[in-house]
């Protein structure tokens, strides 16, 4: 099955069994987030992957009491982003990058650390639409992973974030849930949207060319 194949068969899991996905594949999904491009290469977010049963059950009902999903998820991927990009934030991530690419020369490094640090003036808020936007772009590739991967999937963001955080405890960690992802297998037996066709707009409404 090729790429667009495996987009074609995904679709948003609305009930899942309560199966486990194997690790081999949830690993798989977890490198594609980590490979995934971002802003800078900064990946300014935390993903908090939740096996344990009690602790799905709590976020079920304290922050996403209309996802049935969650409960009966294999794993509950918390994409959370950090609600200030600090200086310490761009130090260790300018030390992996001399770690990393240890050839390339210091006053390149040093400048580029010096150009990030706009981000350190700007407010809390804008920070945190900044690294929302990049935990979307994180998103997608795992939406994507596991569909290649044959693994069940929706995103969610019908949730309470500040009760999510609270849970968490995000807020002491200079971080903000954005989005949830849930994988698993489907319940066929009552997952109605298994096997309705996919609605999207056609080539001609969705593109323009100019």
């Amino acid at each position: 099955m090729n790429f667009i194949e495996s987009l074609n068969k995904r679709y948003a899991s609305k009930q899942m069994s309560g199966k486990k996905v194997s690790p081999d594949k949830v690993e798989t999904i977890l490198e594609a987030i980590r490979l995934a491009p971002t802003s800078m290469g900064l990946q300014p977010f935390k993903v908090i992957i939740i096996e344990d049963q009690e602790i799905k059950d709590r976020i079920f009902e304290k922050s996403a009491k209309g996802q049935p999903q969650i409960p009966k998820s294999s794993h509950l991927l918390v994409f959370a982003g950090y609600k200030r990009i600090t200086p310490e934030l761009l130090d260790e991530y300018v030390e992996n990058i001399k770690i990393t690419r240890p050839t390339l020369p210091l006053a390149k490094v040093t400048a580029y650390r010096q150009m990030m640090s706009a981000l350190t003036l700007q407010t809390e808020e804008d920070n945190f639409i900044w690294s929302s936007h990049q935990v979307y772009i994180a998103l997608g590739f795992a939406l994507a992973a596991a569909a290649v991967e044959n693994v069940d999937s929706v995103p969610i963001a019908g949730f309470t974030p500040p009760a999510l955080d609270e849970l968490l405890g995000l807020e002491k960690r200079n971080l903000g849930s954005v989005c949830l992802m849930a994988i698993g297998v489907r319940d066929e037996a009552t997952d109605y949207n298994a096997t309705l066709p996919k609605v999207r707009k056609s080539k001609a409404d969705l593109f323009e060319y100019i």
